[in-house]
């Protein structure tokens, strides 16, 4: 009796993270196996293990495959597929307004609009998931200087040119460059339960584009189009290997592309640590959001989670939302109003807490029946620099940040590797790449 005691209490009692010793147990024997497998260590290239002799991707990015194609309105776009699992992923870049100078009536439309957005993707069929992912980094100079060379006239004053010269020279010191980009996933799996070609789902995602993301114009997300393959592949190989950012704008900024194929843009090398994660010339540390914030959520709660931190070379916040079919929601937003009717019928004093998680729900229930979607949602936050001495403080930053947020986060222990993975912009599905399925996961 004392040892199924035990367990049970260990399948059911949570500490503050909502973590049972069930998964923290499960979380050190994996990696216990992965470093007996010798499965954490990566090695590539033409001197590498693989084989194949070129930087392929590892992990989660192993089997997929890029293509290229055009929308309707004849712009490239880049789909990233796995074969395996039957997915496909286009990635949107974003040049968001910022709130800045901008009146709260338009901030507010902008929230509307990015929920309506976010509704009219529970209608999209095929759709599994999506991402939003903000990065920051030190930006290298090169784009400046490009864009003035590129637009100065050529009768221009010395005064001005002199000017302009110091400007490109005294303005990138310290300053900041933020990207941002959404990733809408599809599943090729129909109604029928057969999987359609890949051909043919690149053909019909070519034809929703254009819907996708003019549906953007009315969220805050300022000029979004489908970002190209080459595009894509610069994402991921500066992420690797974030000394590759000042070659890439460098090459950019003379004219000149630097070609890149999806088989050449992996880690030369790669060790995956309890609680960090090595690759190439970098170290990296993936968080992932445990308890949302509590209480009225505004506009600017993740504002300082998403700002520019000098302690951090590199620094990406990728949220990941699992889109309900609008008949799921109904069902599960009665459901909880009749939980937490109970909850309140059934104790003599109430709480406060409980009192506010009923009013949450009645809203919530008010808001779906007129038309809101319902999501699922989780957030990953990584950081990465360049020199191992600044490891700590950099630990030490994202975690002031993340209570400033009012989050609370707990490092990806055992598995840094697919979690620096997962919070790439390049549309997976965590709970799809899971050995023990996510229903008999949240059972325990």
């Amino acid at each position: 009796m004392a040892i199924g005691g035990v367990l049970v209490l260990g399948l059911v009692v949570r500490d503050r993270h909502e973590m049972t010793a069930a998964h923290r147990i499960s979380e050190r024997v994996g990696y216990n196996q992965a470093a007996r497998s010798k499965s954490r260590l990566y090695r590539s290239g033409p001197v590498g293990r693989g084989g194949w002799g070129t930087y392929q991707l590892p992990g989660l990015l192993a089997q997929t495959r890029l293509i290229e194609a055009k929308d309707s309105w004849d712009r490239p776009f880049a789909v990233v597929t796995w074969p395996t699992l039957g997915h496909c992923a286009v990635v949107i870049s974003c040049e968001p307004d910022g709130a800045g100078q901008v009146d709260q009536e338009q901030i507010d439309n902008w929230v509307g609009g990015w929920g309506q957005w976010l509704a009219a993707l529970g209608h999209e069929d095929g759709v599994i998931g999506a991402a939003v992912t903000v990065e920051t980094a030190p930006d290298t100079g090169y784009r400046l200087g490009a864009e003035v060379r590129h637009n100065l006239a050529a009768d221009a004053p010395d005064v001005a040119r002199q000017m302009l010269a110091e400007v490109i020279d005294s303005y990138p010191q310290g300053a900041a460059l933020v990207k941002a980009w959404i990733t809408i996933t599809f599943s090729s799996q129909t109604r029928t339960g057969h999987r359609a070609k890949e051909d043919d789902m690149v053909l019909e995602l070519a034809t929703r584009l254009p819907n996708l993301t003019g549906g953007l114009a009315s969220t805050g997300a300022g000029h979004a189009r489908p970002a190209t393959a080459q595009e894509v592949c610069e994402i991921v190989r500066i992420a690797y290997d974030p000394a590759a950012a000042v070659l890439i704008d460098e090459a950019r900024a003379m004219g000149q592309r630097a070609k890149l194929r999806w088989s050449d843009i992996g880690p030369a090398a790669h060790e995956t640590f309890w609680d960090k994660y090595r690759h190439d010339g970098a170290w990296s540390v993936t968080w992932a959001m445990t308890v949302a914030p509590r209480g009225e959520v505004y506009e600017n709660v993740l504002q300082p989670l998403l700002a520019p931190h000098r302690a951090i070379a590199r620094k990406r916040v990728t949220i990941l939302y699992k889109v309900l079919d609008p008949g799921i929601a109904a069902r599960i937003v009665e459901s909880d109003r009749r939980t937490s009717d109970f909850r309140i019928n059934s104790s003599d004093k109430p709480s406060a807490r409980l009192e506010a998680d009923r009013m949450s729900t009645e809203k919530t229930a008010q808001e779906e029946a007129r038309g809101a979607g319902l999501v699922d949602f989780a957030m990953l936050v990584t950081a990465t620099v360049t020199d191992k001495d600044k490891f700590a403080e950099a630990v030490a930053a994202v975690e002031r940040l993340g209570s400033q947020a009012r989050l609370q986060m707990r490092p990806q222990f055992g598995s840094q590797d697919s979690a620096f993975t997962a919070a790439l912009p390049i549309g997976i599905v965590p709970e799809q790449h899971l050995v023990v399925p996510s229903s008999i996961r949240g059972a325990l």
